[in-house]
């Protein structure tokens, strides 16, 4: 195996699984290094996050749909807005999509640094004031915009309302009433497009590095999470 495979091996992950998708192991070395290297899909710009199949299956493209998430224990379907941003608006994007949670909201941090195979771990933190956090998090937009183990979901569950930014840098926003956030989507650049189809719908990988893993502590810090998920 040569060095960059090594170097891949180590850093990227396919989804919940520790192993390289077979797509990618079939590449030499220079091919892994090009489609590595390739950031830019026409208009849309990736983050250093995540990486589509080598074949492309879905290529990365700017937009939203709608959806909907089974809730089991209400046994009710919840409705879903799903969007893909291009780089240069993405984390701007996504701190408009928290305004209209309100003034006083809880936190989900989501890391799967260290559990690839469990599909991560989840940390909570309750009641913080919406100016704070937002201070907090552009001062780690690096980590949550280029890091593909550190996802981050913002709530407010006396709406209930939801806004995730998760792993593959979608934004995904849950609960009834979701014109306001459908508004930002729009305002960000975004069309509604029913029949798109986002990363995470074929082969991809995700990287991460040491450097992050440190930034999330001392985002976990920041935003005084001190341990066990939930």
């Amino acid at each position: 195996m040569g060095f960059l495979k090594k170097f891949f091996r180590n850093v990227f992950h396919e989804e919940l699984t520790p192993q390289i998708p077979s797509s990618f192991e079939r590449l030499s070395e220079d091919e892994l290094e090009a489609h590595l290297g390739v950031s830019r899909y026409g208009s849309f710009q990736l983050s250093e996050a995540v990486r589509p199949s080598y074949g492309l299956d879905v290529v990365p493209s700017a937009g939203f749909r709608h959806d909907s998430y089974r809730d089991e224990a209400s046994k009710q379907n919840v409705p879903v807005v799903m969007a893909a941003v291009s780089r240069e608006r993405l984390f701007e994007t996504f701190m408009e999509l928290l305004d209209p949670l309100g003034p006083v909201v809880d936190v989900v941090l989501e890391s799967s640094h260290s559990y690839p195979e469990s599909g991560g771990l989840d940390l909570y933190r309750e009641h913080i004031d919406m100016p704070i956090l937002q201070s907090i998090l552009w001062e780690y937009e690096d980590l949550l915009v280029n890091d593909g183990c550190t996802g981050i979901a913002v709530l407010n569950p006396s709406t209930p309302q939801e806004v995730q930014f998760d792993e593959h840098k979608l934004l995904i926003v849950y609960g009834k009433k979701l014109t306001p956030y459908e508004g930002v989507m729009i305002d960000a650049g975004l069309n509604c497009r029913e029949d798109m189809h986002f990363i995470t719908e074929a082969e991809h990988v995700h990287s991460t590095n040491d450097e992050y893993i440190a930034l999330f502590e001392e985002l976990k810090m920041r935003l005084g999470i001190d341990g066990g998920g939930y």
